[in-house]
């Protein structure tokens, strides 16, 4: 008779990972970090298992898009009251918030459930180099472009 192995919590080590966002795309990007926070990179991955993987991305105002996305992607937020619907495109919310695009982006990619809002807290993004998380030493990843 076979055996699954499913590791327990105690067992899994937390894991730093360090991604430099400079002149990747942002759809493949997002993918990519989405797997890496839900822990489908790892050989013990299990569904719906916590899978302690942290990551940093830098440079986030390097990303790239394809076609005329800048331009014609856009952001909406609702306040509630009638009337209060908010847009932002792209290269405006790049212009003053650009690691909130890649936030977005990882988080909408995030399974839908209780465990999402807690995925989406392990990904730390900052606009330039500096990042104040080099006690963890985290790993760099090279992705695939």
């Amino acid at each position: 008779m076979n055996h699954t192995y499913i590791p327990l919590g105690k067992h899994k080590e937390r894991s730093w990972y360090l991604i430099d966002a400079e002149n990747q795309t942002l759809g493949r990007l997002a993918t990519q970090i989405a797997n890496l926070i839900q822990g489908k990179t790892q050989v013990t991955y299990t569904p719906g298992d916590d899978s302690k993987v942290h990551v940093v991305v830098i440079n986030a105002e390097k990303i790239k898009v394809t076609g005329n996305k800048l331009n014609q992607k856009f952001y909406y937020k609702h306040t509630g009251k009638p009337g209060e619907l908010k847009t932002r495109s792209l290269s405006d919310l790049l212009e003053r918030l650009p690691y909130r695009v890649i936030e977005l982006a990882v988080k909408r990619m995030l399974p839908n459930g209780f465990e999402k809002s807690d995925l989406a807290k392990r990904l730390r993004v900052y606009a330039g180099t500096e990042h104040p998380h080099k006690a963890q030493k985290p790993k760099t990843v090279i992705l695939s472009t």
